[in-house]
């Protein structure tokens, strides 16, 4: 990778921390003679010119610095990415995908700027919202895709197929599709398993199922999911990485394959995945 002439920043605009430390990298950048480009919200913050939404950034940088929580993080590969490396600075709470700490951003800078440094694939998701008569729906996610209901609705039913193969009909309060990455998000409060992020598997989990025999399931992730709600109620969401959603109805097929484009996270070389689920979860430990 040539040296980065462009470095995308995005911060957590709710975070006087975060806030600070990205005056501080403008200055930084600015001292090595590195143009940085700010997304809209965080140009707004920091009361600086910014015309490029967040989604965008990875495309038109060669790095991009996150300083917030994972939230932000995911926020900033929701659409192509190529191969821009994603730095993650943790000023959130857990931090499994922004897993360096504020002491972390200025070394690993440094290191990415030099070409000594490490990066994960990580992969995505890719859905498809087909209904009669409307073009397709086209998104991605990270970390997982949710089918569930409202507060106040019924149980739903979820018709899955797995490469035309039917696999389930599941009666539950919703449904988890997740990645590796996701594992140790929404799909872990649900009983899904820890599954170690650069593995070639995404996972179906079940929320609360009416019937105990309904257990996760780990797939191929070449495999491609269709999805269809049988049931007729009207308040069933589709939801993306917990951050963009919409309603599904009976009429909509769900389809959920393998995204060509993965993302690509900094890491640092001396810590590995186990420490970093030791440091957050306090895997392992003995209670009491």
């Amino acid at each position: 990778m040539k040296r980065p002439e462009r470095v995308g920043v995005v911060l957590k605009g709710t975070s006087s921390e975060a806030v600070e430390l990205g005056r501080q990298l403008l200055v930084e950048l600015e001292r090595l003679r590195i143009e940085a480009v700010l997304d809209r919200e965080s140009s707004e913050t920091l009361d600086l010119p910014g015309e490029v939404s967040r989604a965008e950034l990875a495309s038109v940088t060669d790095l991009v610095v996150v300083l917030g929580g994972d939230g932000t993080l995911l926020s900033v590969t929701r659409d192509h990415v190529g191969d821009t490396p994603i730095l993650g600075i943790n000023l959130g709470t857990l931090g499994f995908l922004t897993e360096h700490s504020v002491d972390r951003l200025f070394p690993l800078l440094h290191a990415v700027l030099d070409g000594d440094f490490e990066v994960e694939e990580r992969q995505r998701l890719e859905v498809t919202v087909e209904r009669p008569g409307r073009e397709p729906t086209v998104r991605r996610a990270l970390n997982d895709v949710v089918i569930n209901k409202s507060a106040l609705a019924r149980m739903v039913v979820l018709s899955v197929h797995v490469d035309e193969a039917y696999l389930s009909r599941f009666k539950a309060d919703g449904l988890i599709v997740a990645t590796p990455t996701g594992s140790t998000a929404y799909n872990l409060s649900a009983g899904g398993p820890i599954v170690y992020p650069t593995l070639a598997v995404v996972l179906v989990t079940p929320i609360c199922p009416h019937a105990l025999t309904n257990r996760p399931i780990a797939l191929s992730l070449d495999s491609v999911i269709d999805i269809r709600l049988e049931s007729r109620s009207e308040e069933v969401y589709l939801t993306l990485d917990g951050q963009e959603g919409f309603p599904l109805t009976p009429r909509d097929l769900v389809r959920i394959r393998r995204c060509e484009e993965p993302v690509h996270l900094v890491t640092d070389p001396g810590r590995s995945y186990f420490h970093v689920l030791h440091r957050k979860l306090k895997w392992g430990e003995r209670g009491g």
